[in-house]
C-alpha cells in the first residue's frame, strides 16, 4: 500500500504554475543558445562563401572541394570553366569551388 501512495501524484492545484514559466524560461534560453552559437555563425559563412565566389575572375587560382588546382579560364552565370593542365580545360560548378588563392 506504501508503494502505491508514493507513486501518486502529490495533492493541491498549487504545484504546477511555476513550473511553466520556468520550462518556458528554458526553452527560449536553449534557442538563444542554438542560434548564437550554430545558426548565426553558419549565416556568416554562408554570406562570406557568396562573397567569395561572386568576386571569382579569370585568371585566379583556385582550389576545387575535390583538392584539384586549377585556373579560371571563362566564367558563366553558374559554372566555371578552368585549366588543370596545358590545353586541359574543365567546366565545373561555383559551389565546387573551395577556396581561392589569390
Amino acid at each position: 500500500m506504501n508503494i502505491f501512495l508514493a507513486m501518486a501524484p502529490p495533492q493541491g492545484g498549487d504545484g504546477g504554475g511555476g513550473s511553466l514559466i520556468s520550462t518556458l524560461i528554458m526553452f527560449g534560453a536553449i534557442f538563444a543558445i542554438f542560434y548564437f552559437m550554430i545558426i548565426r555563425p553558419q549565416q556568416k559563412r554562408a554570406k562570406e562563401r557568396d562573397k567569395l565566389l561572386s568576386n571569382i575572375e579569370k585568371g585566379d587560382k583556385i582550389i576545387t572541394s575535390g583538392g584539384v588546382h586549377a585556373t579560371i579560364v571563362g566564367i558563366e552565370e553558374k559554372t566555371v570553366l578552368i585549366e588543370i593542365a596545358p590545353n586541359v580545360k574543365i567546366k565545373v560548378e561555383r559551389s565546387a569551388i573551395g577556396s581561392v588563392l589569390k
